[in-house]
């Protein structure tokens, strides 16, 4: 399935927010996830089905000053 993530076109297999983020090597609980720009808490991932041509964002903290 096409997904649009961070503004770039992927081929996924995933069908799943969880099993994305599985697929794309993010770990931790530090990040948040919004689905065509809806908020999509941690606790809600394994069960967000996601469909052709969603928007996905991934967001983490940045270090710096």
């Amino acid at each position: 399935m096409t997904l649009i993530i961070n503004g770039e076109e992927h081929e996924v297999e995933a069908t799943t927010l969880a099993d994305l983020l599985l697929a794309l090597d993010y770990e931790g609980e530090w990040m948040a996830t919004a689905v065509n720009g809806e908020l999509v808490h941690r606790e809600d991932r394994a069960q967000f089905r996601l469909d052709q041509r969603d928007r996905i964002e991934i967001l983490s903290p940045m270090q710096g000053g």
